[in-house]
């Protein structure tokens, strides 16, 4: 098995990462494609979320997730299976009361963890829009506006 270094937006292979819905560990890596094992705890969901440069499929290894693709509610038992496609919103939730464990495949030009845009997220890690801010009134120079 190859080791690689750690480069900008990667997770090492076999570490678990934690997260405030539970965590993930990457299984393997390859050029255009990154297996990653999901962990949701209960009650728990990941960010309405969309990537730019990633597609993913999603197969349920243990639980009953919730998931959501582009609006579509849809709930999953093990060994079911479902693709994310590139832009879609999406979203995991587990509303039972045993963990669920996914085997997430991605695959596109970049995989990075920073192609993640969110919409919307129970832990305050949304990126939000400022207000519009007023235009600032003229600048007055030697007394004229």
């Amino acid at each position: 098995m190859k080791v690689s270094r750690k480069r900008a937006g990667e997770t090492p292979v076999g570490v678990f990462e934690t997260r405030p819905w539970g965590g993930f560990i990457t299984v393997e890596e390859g050029r255009g494609y990154k297996v990653k094992r999901l962990f949701v705890r209960p009650g728990q969901r990941l960010s309405l979320q969309r990537h730019r440069f990633r597609a993913e499929h999603w197969v349920v290894v243990s639980g009953s997730p919730r998931v959501i693709i582009s609006g579509r509610p849809k709930r999953l038992k093990p060994r079911g299976a479902v693709d994310v496609p590139r832009g879609a919103w999406h979203r995991i939730e587990n509303p039972g009361r045993v963990p669920v464990v996914l085997i997430e495949v991605q695959h596109g030009p970049y995989l990075g963890e920073d192609d993640i845009i969110r919409r919307q997220d129970d832990y305050g890690r949304a990126a939000t829009t400022p207000a519009a801010k007023p235009k600032p009134s003229p600048k007055r120079r030697n007394g004229r506006s």
